[in-house]
């Protein structure tokens, strides 16, 4: 089969087109016949060497994160998941059938799905939405995984509650955009002047030019008063996650997706900031995945490649020249 690997880590010069072996699935593991991947900015981290201690990857190393495809093979235990988005064998169980669509988020150390085929835990994959293409539906497990978990798992949304979204115009921001407006938020997006006409399509009631960042009292009479939470998933200056926690009332959250830089807090008034390590889960991504074919929330894709066209992507991220979700098709 056809997959694209590194064997040492370094610029996207080290990623190549190859021939390997079809993977055999073991061990509970689903093979996927890869309809999609999509492009994570961990991805390049980790072929940048970067990080090795929290991630250590086995080379060579296939990238790709997410995966939409159709399941191909199973290994002994592997038809039966620990959820139940799929068709019930009569016991209780969601049992996985060859030929089905299927979405997931793959273990970051293991290879993943820029290749023909790839491997999958049973439990991380669950039921492909049935109504967008289902290429598409690569661009929603990790991203989409993560702007849930901010918002409910560490920020702990409630309806009536003001959130501010920094980064909102991004592939993680447009879906927390969407997810908090549906939950009742009044939702400020913090987003470029490029993508500033997206983050109102997807509901946010106030969008602030970024450049704001840039001043804490410029930033607090944008955005029109504190918030109760405050995500931030940009790359931003010490500073400006500075200016962002001062926007946070009195025991409320910052929530911060950025891990290199640590979340701040404000312990003289309870203010907590908390870092998001995203993590795969079947039961949240089901949900995506009903709120997609209920018409509730969007899929965006900003561009779509083939993946002998993958190295070059890396390259165009590392300099700034990618915005939006970017699917590869295989």
């Amino acid at each position: 089969m056809k997959a694209v690997r590194y064997s040492q880590f370094g610029s996207a010069d080290v990623l190549h087109l190859e021939d390997v072996a079809v993977p055999v699935p073991t061990d509970g593991q689903v093979r996927v016949r890869v309809a999609a991947t999509s492009f994570n900015p961990v991805d390049a981290s980790i072929r940048a060497g970067g990080m090795q201690g929290p991630v250590p990857v086995t080379l060579p190393h296939t990238p790709g994160i997410d995966v939409a495809g159709t399941v191909d093979a199973l290994a002994p235990g592997a038809d039966h998941a620990d959820h139940a988005d799929h068709a019930d064998d009569g016991e209780g169980r969601g049992r996985l059938a060859v030929g089905e669509a299927v979405i997931g988020f793959l273990p970051l150390t293991a290879p993943g799905a820029s290749a023909e085929f790839a491997l999958a835990p049973a439990d991380a994959l669950v039921a492909a939405p049935t109504s967008v293409d289902l290429a598409d539906a690569a661009a929603l497990p990790i991203v989409g995984l993560t702007a849930w978990q901010a918002l409910f798992e560490h920020g702990a949304l409630q309806a009536g509650q003001r959130v501010l979204v920094n980064g909102a115009g991004g592939a993680v921001g447009l879906y927390a955009v969407q997810l908090a407006v549906a939950a009742g938020a009044h939702v400020v997006g913090v987003a470029g002047p490029r993508s500033a006409e997206r983050v109102r399509d997807a509901g946010a009631h106030v969008v602030v030019d970024r450049s704001s960042l840039g001043s804490s009292d410029e930033l607090a009479e944008a955005v029109g008063g504190p918030v109760d939470l405050a995500l931030n998933l940009a790359p931003v200056e010490a500073g400006q996650l500075d200016a962002l926690v001062a926007l946070v009332v009195d025991g409320g959250t910052l929530v911060n997706t950025t891990v290199w830089m640590p979340a701040p807090s404000d312990e003289a008034r309870g203010v907590r900031g908390v870092d998001v390590f995203v993590r795969s889960d079947a039961g949240q991504l089901t949900e995506l995945v009903r709120r997609v074919d209920a018409g509730e929330l969007r899929i965006s894709v900003g561009e779509r490649i083939g993946l002998a066209d993958l190295p070059a992507l890396h390259a165009r991220a590392a300099a700034g020249e990618v915005s939006g979700k970017v699917v590869v098709v295989l």
